[in-house]
């Protein structure tokens, strides 16, 4: 799944990719850092307390529309 996710973020570098992961859309590395702070979001990491730390924040999809007209 990171490996999708990273080969799609190497076409969209300078764009925050909503990651679609079931009925979540997901943002991890710096896309989360920025988001979970501009969307008021919490962030938090995948495998968390390693050196493989990677932050990520998410949301439902049915709350798109709330989320961004915050």
């Amino acid at each position: 799944m990171l490996k999708q996710y990273k080969e799609i973020k190497d076409k969209h570098k300078d764009d925050v990719l909503f990651f679609r992961l079931g009925d979540f859309y997901e943002m991890f590395g710096p896309d989360a850092l920025f988001a979970s702070k501009v969307l008021n979001i919490t962030l938090t990491a995948r495998n968390k307390g390693t050196e493989n730390e990677i932050p990520m924040c998410g949301f439902l999809t049915m709350q798109l529309r709330a989320i961004l007209q915050n």
